[in-house]
């Protein structure tokens, strides 16, 4: 009797294993590593609650909670934190921000409330779910122009704050006749209570007739009424004063007073990069097109 022989199956499951891999092995991650954290103050702002310097005023007040506790300014956190403000739970989940290019018309202010009743700018403004309008910087109620808008609290920080160094330009009419030494000492420095203050750049503008004449000046941080406390310190009236350069952009001759238009695109970048940065979700820039903001 010839015994079958059953011929063996190939091991072809072992084999896979036994084959060395090719590549790189798998990264380690560090034991101990401790997760990436944050200052409180700055990721609500980046969630579009405010700007840190208002967060940090809600932190000293008590009204933010982290993991059930009563937070204190500079306290870090991560993203598996539990975040609560007046007693309503937060959603780390970074919503697409928005920004604007607004051109405010005298006779608003730019707080949300007002003892006095007086209109706000956001008032014209779209409406937000789950975010809100921060406006960088301010303008007063009786200056008009080129205000921006962002629901980047983060953004809006690094654009108002004095180390960008980005210009404001103004348009300033004058009541009176200026001599060419106090525009020279406005350009070489000027002490007001609140330290030393300068125009960058002064430019004669169109001619009026009249006692007005019209300037257009440059200031590189935005302190309260400096322009007109500025020209205040030469024995100066300004009589109308309207911004019409924010950094690179200007208002769009299609923006009238009281209307807005949308910051998109490459002129999105523009704004972050002007900031000294760049926005975290966007992974490559978009096509270049000509911009609205230039003029």
């Amino acid at each position: 009797m010839v015994e079958k022989r059953q011929r063996a199956r190939p091991k072809t499951e072992q084999r896979r294993k036994e084959k060395p891999q090719v590549g790189k092995p798998a990264a380690k991650k560090p034991v101990g590593e401790k997760p990436q954290t944050e200052k409180l103050q700055k990721v609500l702002a980046t969630l579009g609650l405010g700007s840190r310097r208002t967060m940090e005023t809600w932190i000293a007040e008590g009204r933010v909670q982290v993991n059930g506790h009563v937070a204190k300014v500079g306290d870090r956190v991560g993203t598996d934190d539990k975040l609560t403000v007046d007693g309503k739970a937060l959603r780390q989940e970074r919503l697409k921000h928005r920004h604007l290019l607004y051109n405010k018309p005298t006779g608003e202010i730019c707080s949300r409330d007002d003892p006095e009743g007086r209109k706000t700018v956001f008032q014209r403004l779209p409406k937000l779910k789950n975010q809100r309008w921060i406006s960088v910087g301010r303008l007063d109620f009786n200056t008009s122009g080129l205000l921006l808008l962002t629901t980047d609290g983060d953004l809006a920080n690094r654009l108002m704050h004095p180390r960008s160094g980005i210009d404001r330009e103004y348009a300033a009419r004058i009541l009176g006749e200026v001599q060419d030494s106090q525009l020279e000492t406005l350009k070489a420095g000027v002490l007001l209570e609140d330290g030393i203050a300068k125009f960058s750049d002064i430019r004669k503008g169109r001619d009026e007739s009249g006692a007005n004449q019209w300037y257009y000046v440059v200031i590189a941080e935005g302190r309260n009424r400096e322009v007109r406390r500025l020209f205040e310190s030469q024995g100066l009236v300004v009589s109308r004063l309207k911004r019409v350069r924010y950094g690179s952009f200007f208002i769009p001759a299609a923006v009238k007073s009281g209307r807005y238009i949308d910051i998109q695109g490459k002129d999105e970048q523009d704004l972050y990069q002007m900031a000294g940065g760049a926005p975290k979700s966007e992974t490559k820039p978009p096509r270049s097109r000509p911009s609205k903001f230039r003029s």
